[in-house]
C-alpha cells in the first residue's frame, strides 16, 4: 500500500526539524571564549545583556556557529539576527536542494524539497534582511524593510491564513503574501513622511492554520502564536513605537495577544477580520488605540461574528458596538486588496504607521475616527 500511494519504505524525517533540533542541542552546550551562552528560551532582556556584553567579531563567530538558534533569538542584535539567517537559509537551500534528488523520498517530498530550495535561496538574497527563519514544518520568517536600529516608529504586519515559508513572497499576486505587504507598506510609509525614521516588519512568525476549516475557526493558534508577538514587540530595538497591522486571521492573534503586550504597542488596527476573540475594545485590556477596517467587497462579512463553545472569534470588530475607530478601505475590493497602492487602506496603513493620526480618512466620510487628533503626533 505505502508503494502504491507514492510512500517509499525509507522514511526520513523533515530535515528543518533535525537540523534545528541539532543546533539546540549543541547551542546548550555553547561557550564563547568561555563563557556560557543564554538558554535558547531565555528572557528577551537575557538575551539583550549577554549581546550587548559581546563584541561584533564574537557576535560573527555564534550567528556562523548556530545561525538556527541565534537568527531566531529575540533579545540579539537585529544586524546578528540578519546574518544568521542568511547563513540558515543558505544552508537550508543545500539541504533542500540535496533532498530534492534523493530518489529514497516520496515524490511529492521531493518536488517540496525543489519549492523549499528556490524559495530559502531567494530569501537569502543580498540586501534582505530576515529577522527571523526557522525551517521547521511549514517555516516561520520575518522580514525588516528599512533600518531596524534608527527607527522611531515601527510598523509589524501580522498575516492571516495560508502564511508559511513558501507563501510568505508569490510572484503572482505579490501584494497577497507578507513580503509583498511589507514592501508596500515600507513605500508608502516613506512616501507619506519622507523624513520619518520607520522601519517595516513582515512577520509570519507563528504557524498559521492552512484553510478556512478548524483552526481557522477556532484560537488555537492564535494563543500559540500570541507569545510570540509579545516577545518580538519587546525584543524590538530601541524605545520605538510599534503599530500593528492584523490581516484576517491575524487580527485573532493580535487580539488574543493585546492584553500582554507592552506599552510601547500605541496601535492595534484589524483589516478583514473574523473578530478577535473579545466583546468589544474595552475586553481587549490594551492601551493601544485600536482602529479597524473592512472592504464592502470583503467576503470575512459574511463570517458569523460570535463565538459558541470555542468556535468563532467574537463581535465584529466593525460593528459600532465594538468600540474600534473605524477607518475607510476604499478601493480595496476584496479580502486581499488592504495593500494595494491606491487604496484608501493602505494610505491609512501608512499615516497610522508614520503618525499622522489627523489625517486619516475615517470610514463612511465622518470624521469620528480622528477625534483627539490634530496633524501628526509625535510620540
Amino acid at each position: 500500500m505505502l508503494a502504491t500511494t507514492g510512500w517509499t519504505a525509507v522514511h526520513r524525517p523533515d530535515a528543518g526539524v533535525q537540523a534545528r533540533a541539532a543546533e539546540l542541542t549543541l547551542w546548550a552546550a555553547a561557550r564563547i571564549d568561555g563563557r556560557a551562552v543564554p538558554p535558547a528560551d531565555a528572557p528577551v532582556r537575557t538575551v539583550a545583556r549577554f549581546f550587548a556584553d559581546l563584541d561584533g567579531h564574537q557576535r560573527a563567530r555564534l550567528a556562523d556557529g548556530y545561525p538556527l538558534v541565534v537568527g531566531n533569538l529575540d533579545g540579539a542584535p537585529a544586524e546578528t539576527r540578519y546574518r544568521a539567517n542568511r547563513n540558515a537559509l543558505a544552508q537550508t537551500a543545500r539541504v533542500e536542494e540535496a533532498r530534492s534528488r534523493d530518489v529514497a523520498l516520496a515524490p511529492a517530498d521531493r518536488t517540496n524539497a525543489v519549492k523549499r530550495a528556490h524559495r530559502f535561496e531567494s530569501l537569502a538574497a543580498p540586501g534582505r534582511q530576515m529577522l527571523v527563519f526557522d525551517p521547521t514544518g511549514a517555516g516561520l520568517v520575518a522580514e525588516v524593510f528599512g533600518d531596524l536600529d534608527a527607527a522611531r516608529r515601527v510598523s509589524v504586519i501580522v498575516p492571516g491564513v495560508d502564511t508559511d515559508a513558501i507563501t510568505f513572497e508569490r510572484t503572482q499576486r505579490r501584494l497577497t503574501a507578507p513580503a509583498g505587504m511589507g514592501q508596500s507598506l515600507y513605500e508608502a510609509e516613506r512616501a507619506t513622511a519622507p523624513a520619518s525614521r520607520t522601519a517595516v516588519i513582515a512577520w509570519a512568525g507563528y504557524t498559521a492554520p492552512t484553510g478556512v476549516g478548524v483552526d481557522a475557526a477556532t484560537g488555537r493558534l492564535a494563543v500559540q502564536g500570541a507569545g510570540r508577538l509579545e516577545s518580538l514587540a519587546a525584543a524590538l530595538p530601541g524605545d520605538a513605537s510599534v503599530a500593528l497591522f492584523c490581516h484576517s486571521y491575524g487580527s485573532v492573534l493580535c487580539g488574543v495577544a493585546a492584553h500582554r503586550l507592552p506599552d510601547r504597542v500605541t496601535d492595534l488596527v484589524v483589516a478583514g477580520s473574523p473578530g478577535m476573540r473579545a466583546g468589544n475594545a474595552a475586553d481587549l485590556h490594551t492601551s493601544a488605540r485600536v482602529w479597524a477596517m473592512r472592504d464592502e467587497g470583503d467576503w470575512i462579512a459574511d463570517v458569523p461574528h460570535l463565538e459558541v463553545g470555542g468556535v468563532g472569534h467574537g463581535a465584529d470588530p466593525v460593528s459600532p458596538g465594538f468600540g474600534a475607530r473605524l477607518l475607510s478601505s476604499q478601493g480595496a475590493g476584496s479580502h486581499t486588496g488592504y495593500f494595494e497602492p491606491g487604496t484608501a487602506s493602505l494610505d491609512n496603513f501608512a499615516k497610522i504607521g508614520t503618525g499622522a493620526f489627523g489625517s486619516v480618512a475615517c470610514a463612511n466620510g465622518s470624521d469620528a475616527c480622528r477625534l483627539g487628533f490634530s496633524g501628526t503626533d509625535g510620540g
